[in-house]
């Protein structure tokens, strides 16, 4: 029988220290806000707010009125949807400035002044919002799709000095479309649209450098591995009241 103890790294059992050098990332700065980007809003008619968006003989802008939904969702410039989480999905970047980052004097609420660094980061990327259309029940839905690009640039007072580097991840992503019917308002008295779409994301900021530190550590060994047993393969039941008799 293998106890908990079995499967813990050698390391923790009681391996021998020693000072060893190792090359990670120090964090010098980290802070998370809240971004809303600005409102994306377009007004015109429905086959320019959605390109390409055909009505089937019988179907009207009412209808579209009536009976469309609205879904927003992260994707790449084909309209792919994307993982807002996944790395790279979102591109989020430092924006460089003339004569590189700016010190600034910054009071903190203890009332010192200290020096940081005016950072700015933009992010941007594509959502694509689908426009479904069901008239009447068991019939087959109309579907539309437009895709947006959508960017925001914000400013951080960041501990960044030179030689550090921004780290931007995405840590809750949120797109909302809404679409509003105008009748007769667009020119010969023809419908109109308003696709409205919003755009908020959660985000972790840092500043980064790679650093080599000394510190007092022990190398790790593999544990063992977990056994595996097959289970037993039970027969089923018989019914001896029929058979065998």
């Amino acid at each position: 029988m293998h106890t908990n103890h079995d499967f813990i790294p050698e390391a923790i059992q009681g391996a021998q220290e020693e000072t060893v050098c190792i090359k990670v990332n120090k964090v010098f700065d980290w802070v998370t806000r809240q971004v809303d980007v600005p409102l994306i809003s377009q007004r015109d008619v429905l086959g320019t707010v959605f390109p390409n968006c055909t009505l089937p003989v019988g179907l009207t802008t009412q209808d579209v009125a009536n009976f469309g939904t609205v879904e927003c969702f992260l994707s790449d410039e084909q309209g792919r949807p994307l993982d807002p989480l996944e790395e790279g999905a979102i591109c989020c970047v430092e924006i460089s400035q003339p004569g590189g980052r700016q010190d600034v004097q910054v009071t903190l609420p203890s009332g010192q002044v200290v020096t940081l660094q005016k950072v700015k980061v933009l992010k941007k990327g594509f959502v694509t919002v689908v426009l479904k259309v069901l008239p009447a029940l068991c019939s087959t839905p109309i579907i539309c799709c437009v895709t947006k690009p959508f960017q925001v640039a914000e400013k951080f007072f960041l501990c960044a000095p030179h030689g550090t580097f921004l780290q931007c991840h995405i840590t809750d992503f949120e797109c909302d479309a809404q679409l509003i019917f105008f009748p007769g308002t667009g020119a010969g008295g023809t419908d109109e649209f308003q696709l409205d779409i919003s755009i908020n994301m959660c985000q972790d900021i840092q500043m980064e450098a790679l650093v080599k530190l000394e510190v007092l550590a022990s190398f790790c060994q593999p544990r063992l591995e977990l056994p595996f047993e097959c289970p037993p393969r039970p027969f089923p039941p018989q019914c001896p009241t029929v058979f065998p008799g």
